[in-house]
Formats: structure tokens, sequence, C-alpha cells
């Protein structure tokens, strides 16, 4: 066997390989027609993810404790006989009892509202966090997506390239070291796309983790990079850039709320209690003695007596006026203040990094988009016909070529800039969409 079939052989196994490796292609993951959109993922998501999911269970807990905290305290009661082991004197009591709950429901009530209103303004937050991580690994499939892409297409291109000098390398018009060197080249953009192929199944399987959906779900994407870049960059995100409304930073004021409520039920439970009882004796007693009864017969001493008691119970704070749980919770007031502060200045601050890098983002996009793409694919014709003409050689088209990729790699890492400088901003001012 010569090198000549050897090397014809090598390249058989390698289309075949090529044609495996490609029976998935960029347009296999993409649907401009059925597939999901970014808005549909993030509403998805946020609708069947199942961390949300059970966040918001805390909001049910919050309110069950609200109910919970607006109910009286329950009766007490109490039964007791006494008896006369060796006699028949006995006694029967029956005792209620009734704490009034002075001064304290409505602290309770107050602090379990603001509780509700903290554990839907956390639900919030988790809602924004989660929508942004939705767009940031929607993002990451349309990048390895368009590089795929790019890789598909070159691949194309270089195998019928590869062909033809094939067949002009067997008429004896081109030499042999043309073909190889093409070849070469073919076999580094299919083990290139290979990896890429595994890179955008990744990216898939993240995107339907985050989405709520099973890993062997079918899904494909609507959007291009390149669309959703430019939709979003054109659209101004929907909440001011103050961060007041920023459901974190309201969360941490709501937090301080709590702390108020939890110092004012504090101060409530150290005020006296008072407590109403009431109760029913009945006394049954007498004496062995005997005595004569109003006939004139004597019979025994004996008295049936009934007996009915009412009062209060007050509880003086003289000792314990709840002077520790105040001190407490004043301590936790001054905590919420200063974390509500935090997540103010951090609010502003990431608003003001996120909408910086968001305008410099917009700025490179618009270096490489239009004239610079259409550029870099005219400078790639050119060189293959200047190839086909005789005027240059297969070593300048192949660089060319790898000029180009490294073009559109740049362009794709632009647009995933870009774009993650618009979710960066979106999650700073506090989008949940």
């Amino acid at each position: 066997m010569n090198r000549r079939v050897i090397a014809a052989l090598f390249v058989v196994f390698g289309a075949i390989a090529s044609t495996k490796a490609g029976a998935q292609t960029a347009q296999s993951f993409v649907d401009p027609a059925n597939g999901i959109s970014l808005e549909q993922a993030v509403a998805r998501a946020l609708a069947q993810e199942p961390s949300i999911r059970a966040a918001r269970t805390t909001v049910d807990v919050a309110r069950g404790m609200r109910q919970q905290a607006g109910l009286r305290p329950n009766l007490s009661t109490s039964a007791e006989f006494r008896g006369e082991p060796a006699g028949t004197d006995n006694q029967t009591m029956i005792g209620v009892e009734w704490p009034l709950d002075l001064f304290r429901r409505d602290g309770r009530v107050r602090v379990a509202e603001r509780e509700v209103a903290a554990a839907e303004l956390s639900v919030a937050d988790r809602e924004r966090l989660l929508a942004a991580e939705v767009r940031a690994r929607f993002g990451d499939a349309l990048v390895a997506i368009r590089d795929l892409g790019v890789v598909d297409e070159l691949i194309e291109v270089t195998r019928r390239q590869h062909e033809l000098l094939r067949s002009r390398v067997d008429e004896g018009a081109s030499p042999p070291l043309e073909r190889d060197v093409v070849d070469v080249d073919l076999r580094r953009l299919s083990a290139d796309r290979t990896l890429q192929l595994g890179r955008v199944e990744r990216t898939m399987f993240e995107l339907k983790r985050v989405l709520g959906a099973s890993p062997d779900a079918t899904i494909r994407l609507r959007d291009t990079l390149e669309d959703l870049v430019s939709r979003e960059s054109s659209a101004a995100p929907a909440l001011p850039d103050t961060g007041d409304e920023r459901a974190d930073v309201r969360e941490a004021a709501a937090r301080v709320a709590v702390a108020e409520a939890k110092i004012d039920r504090a101060e409530r439970d150290g005020r006296f209690s008072v407590s109403l009882f009431g109760g029913y004796m009945r006394m049954d007693s007498g004496f062995s003695q005997f005595g004569v009864s109003p006939a004139g017969t004597p019979e025994r001493v004996h008295g049936l007596f009934h007996y009915i008691t009412g009062g209060a119970t007050v509880t003086l704070p003289f000792l314990n006026r709840n002077q520790g749980e105040v001190a407490a919770a004043r301590a936790g007031r001054t905590s919420a203040v200063a974390l509500q502060e935090a997540a103010a200045l951090s609010a502003k601050t990431e608003i003001a990094a996120a909408r910086a890098v968001d305008q410099r983002a917009r700025e490179a996009v618009l270096l490489f988009a239009g004239d610079g793409q259409k550029l870099a694919r005219q400078n790639l014709s050119i060189v293959r016909q200047s190839y086909e003409l005789g005027r240059t050689t297969i070593f300048e088209v192949v660089a060319e070529q790898k000029r180009y990729l490294d073009f559109e790699r740049a362009y794709t890492e632009t647009l995933r800039a870009a774009y993650e400088a618009r979710t960066a901003l979106s999650r700073a001012v506090g989008e949940r969409r």
C-alpha cells in the first residue's frame, strides 16, 4: 500500500468522522418560528424553576405566622374534687382563667405583617436574580451556537476547496503540498468544531437547568445573538438608575421596619399583664353529732354550700421589664439600618458600573458590526479568488481563513460582552423580566 492510498484512506475516514460530528449543526439548536424566546425563557423559569417555587413558600409561612399572631390566648379551665377519706364531706371546684393579652396582640401582629412584607420582597429579589441567571445562560448558549455556525461555514468552504485540490492534484495541475495543507487545515477545523459542539451542548444543559426542564427535554432558541444584542441595546432599562426600587434594597428597608416592630413588641411584653379568673365551688360538709330537725326528730348535722369566686391576676413588672429583649431588639435595628445603607450603596455602585460597561460594550459592537464584518468576508473572498487566479499561494488562503475565524470569534466575544453588560445593567436596576 503506497503513500497515496494511505493518504486517501485518511481523507475518507476524516470525512466520515466529520459527517458524524456534523449531524448536529448550529441550526439544530435554533428555530426562528417555534423556538423559545428570551422573554419566554424568563417567564418559564419564574413559573416552574424548583428553587423559586421553594422560595415562595416562605411567604406562605410568614402569612401563617401573621394569622397566628392575631389570635387571642385560649381560656384555661381547671376542675378539682376533694373528699374526706373516712367521712362524707367533699368539695367540687371548677375554675376558669382568661388572659386578657393587654398591649401584646398589636405588637405581635405588627411584627408578623412586616415579616410578610419582607418575605415578599425577598422572593422578588430571588426572582430578579433568577431572571438574570436565565438571561446569562441564554446568552451563553447563543454565543456557543454562533461560534459553531462560523466554524461550520469555514469547514464547508474548506471541504469544497479540498475536494477541488484533490481533483487538480490527480490531474497533475497542482502540487500535492497544496492539497495536504488544506487537508491539515480541514482536520484542525473539524476537531475545533467537535469541541465547539460540546460547548453548545453544555450551555444548553445549563439553560435547561435554570428553566426547570429535564436534561432530555427538547429546547430550541428563537433568537440569534446579533438580533438579541441589537434589540437589547436599543431598549433602555424600565426601572430608574437610583436603585431605590430594587427588591433587595426594599427588602433591607423592610427589615428595618421589622426590627422597629420587634422593639415595640419587646416593650409591650415588658408591661403589666392581667388575667381574669372565676370559679364555682360546691361543698358538702357535716358533723357526727346529731341535732333536731324542724320536725323535732334527731338527725345528723349537715350542710350543702355553693360558692362563686371571681377576680383578676395582675403581673407587676417590678424586676423583669423585658430589658434584655428590648436591648437586643434595638441592637438588631442598628444592624438592619447599617445593612440597608450597605444595600443602597451597593445598588448605586453596581448600577453606575454596569451602565459604564454597557456603554463601552455597545461602542465596541459598532466597531465590528456592519462594514467591519462585511470587510472581513470580502478580504477572505478576494484572497480565495486570487489563489484561483494563481496570484497567491494556498498558505495565504489558510492564513486568511484563520484571520477571518479570529475576527468572527472576536466579534462573538464582543457581542457576548455587550449582552452580558446589558444583562448586568438589567439585574442592577432590578428588572425581573
